[in-house]
């Protein structure tokens, strides 16, 4: 069984990000990018996986600029077996990026994709479900627990109320969440190795999928600046001051 993994290429979790003096979208020039962090954790349920027995191939999948087969290489570190690059040098919305993913799908006919639950550049939390529904597919979000079983797959999820396990029928789409597991550092060899391990180019045309944006982006803003604190004496202070400074009694 193949296991398709999604990664995308993100500012690093580590930067501060900010926004470009014309407010059109955060700057990326000069900046530090990475792996989505939920993307790393879907790689390692998959290595993990394989190493189980229960798969015989793991590939990644990035769709973005040139740059993005740095992401993919780190994915082949990590022990993923090859790489598949849909270069974009636009903004890819995750519709269009379900619709890319279902073409890589009807070529590679994995049993299992893992990807993470959301890009925490734009945390649209949208993209697996999209496919799902592409695909016509079992799906199970927010995943923190997998057993696969013999052509079936338990998913133990995190919702507002606590935990709910289910089963579901492949192939199917799984989205991780953060207590899934703890990703593995890369090794030296295994970081020489990657650069030796094939990595396919496409683009949209190869997949019939039109990439204009549905949506546009008017402009990005940087929070306001939250006002310090203060210390009251006593309840009476603080209602006065609930309800005249902050009015919402």
């Amino acid at each position: 069984m193949k296991i398709l993994v999604p990664v995308k290429r993100v500012v690093d979790y580590n930067v501060k990000v900010r926004v470009k003096a014309d407010q059109s979208g955060v700057e990326l020039a000069n900046v530090k990018m990475s792996m989505n962090p939920f993307d790393e954790i879907a790689v390692e349920e998959a290595l993990r996986l394989k190493e189980a027995g229960k798969a015989d191939e793991v590939i990644v999948v990035s769709i973005g600029p040139k740059q993005a087969t740095e992401t993919i290489r780190s994915g082949l570190a990590m022990g993923a077996d090859r790489g598949i690059l849909i270069q974009s040098d636009e903004t890819v919305e995750p519709l269009a990026v379900a619709k890319l993913l279902k073409g890589v799908v009807a070529e590679e006919e994995p049993g299992l994709v893992i990807l993470g639950k959301q890009a925490i550049d734009d945390d649209s939390n949208q993209t697996g479900q999209m496919l799902a529904a592409l695909l016509d597919w079992s799906q199970g979000t927010f995943a923190s627990s997998v057993s696969l079983e013999d052509g079936t797959v338990d998913v133990t999820r995190e919702i507002d109320g606590g935990l709910q396990t289910v089963k579901l029928q492949m192939p199917a789409i799984i989205t991780t969440d953060l207590r899934l597991n703890e990703p593995r550092f890369s090794s030296l060899p295994n970081i020489m190795k990657a650069k030796k391990k094939p990595i396919a180019e496409k683009t949209a045309k190869d997949y019939g999928v039109d990439l204009t944006p549905r949506l546009k982006t008017l402009k990005t803003a940087e929070p306001e600046a939250r006002k310090a604190g203060v210390k009251v004496a006593s309840v009476g202070e603080l209602v006065e001051k609930l309800k005249n400074e902050a009015g919402v009694l």
